[in-house]
């Protein structure tokens, strides 16, 4: 083979780049960096999963092509198995040959009606099929959105930014004793009494006499890591409030909640706290996908409203005043005189 019509090698001499060290990372082309970008883009995500679960449906309900031929009803064999699956879903074994026919059957007779509904128009301004296609409009949009799979990075990024969703809120557990509003202004008197022969002691063993001047609670006496918000639910607003101000470790009060006035020991209260992303990943996983269904839903509808002109009256010249309940006729139980 001549020199000449050898192929030239491609592969770069150390000198032919001197510019250029070895071990320096080479940047990817721009048109591969386009590309990353791009496939990171939530809208084409969102377009490719939309075509996705129409080309599923379409496969999976071949009976949707046979809108060109009214007059042409279609069932496979997958139409069959589901008849069958619903007739056992229902507790029953499964269906004989006769059993099948009559499942057929009804699913041509549904079928026949619906068709000649829609014929004659009857699925127009129905609101109940309205709010069931919107329903489904609704499912297909989630369904479209669960197609994403979020890395940890992704998740751990999101959690940095979304971390105070996730606090623990502080907890207490306490002791009290209750006296009851019954008595009148002399409650609190009698708390404070009773505070005063319990203060400064062993906490851990009960003062008789304080005890017995104490009221019987209706509920509990001791109440174990409770919130803010479940204090709050069972003894009022103002009582978690001050609970929580109180120094664990000694007899306080007295405080007061819709009952009447109480004594209270802090046994235990842990701070509120915002957990480690490793304590919570499964329910940040969740609330990701929650968030991405409501911006995918949000971001559908919103294309789907852009290709609407929507004309409505002004508000305030609609008549609300003098509006009327159309209610139907009550049948009468009086027999009809011959």
């Amino acid at each position: 083979m001549a020199p000449e019509d050898r192929p030239t090698s491609l592969r770069a001499e150390p000198g032919d780049s001197p510019n250029v060290s070895p071990s320096e990372p080479q940047r990817p082309p721009a048109r591969s960096r386009w590309f990353g970008r791009l496939a990171r883009e939530p809208f084409l995500h969102f377009l490719l999963g939309g075509a996705l679960i129409f080309a599923v449906n379409a496969w999976l309900n071949p009976a949707s092509k046979q809108a060109a031929e009214p007059n042409r009803i279609v069932l496979t064999q997958d139409d069959l198995r589901q008849l069958a699956i619903q007739w056992i879903a229902q507790g029953r074994p499964r269906p004989n040959a006769d059993e099948l026919r009559t499942l057929v059957e009804q699913k041509v007779s549904a079928e026949i009606l619906s068709r000649e509904a829609v014929a004659l128009g009857l699925d127009k301004d129905d609101e109940i099929i309205r709010r069931r296609l919107a329903q489904k409009m609704d499912f297909l949009a989630e369904d479209i959105a669960s197609l994403q799979d979020p890395g940890e990075a992704d998740l751990r990024a999101w959690f940095a930014q979304n971390a105070g969703r996730f606090a623990l809120p502080p907890r207490a557990s306490f002791r009290h004793l209750y006296f009851s509003a019954d008595r009148g202004p002399g409650a609190r008197d009698a708390a404070v009494a009773a505070l005063a022969r319990i203060a400064g002691k062993p906490t851990d063993l009960p003062d008789l006499t304080a005890t017995a001047a104490a009221d019987v609670f209706m509920f509990h006496d001791y109440y174990a890591e409770r919130s803010p918000e479940q204090v709050t639910r069972e003894f009022g607003p103002g009582f978690a409030r001050a609970l929580f101000g109180l120094e664990p470790g000694a007899w306080r009060g007295p405080i007061q909640s819709g009952y009447g006035w109480h004594l209270v020991l802090i046994a235990a209260r842990e701070d509120g706290r915002v957990p480690a992303f490793e304590e919570v990943a499964p329910d940040v996983k969740k609330a990701w996908l929650d968030q991405k269904q409501r911006d995918f839903k949000r971001v559908a509808f919103e294309t789907m409203r852009a290709r609407y002109t929507v004309v409505v009256p002004p508000l305030e010249s609609v008549d609300l005043e003098n509006l009327r309940i159309r209610q139907s006729p009550i049948a009468s139980t009086r027999p009809v005189s011959e």
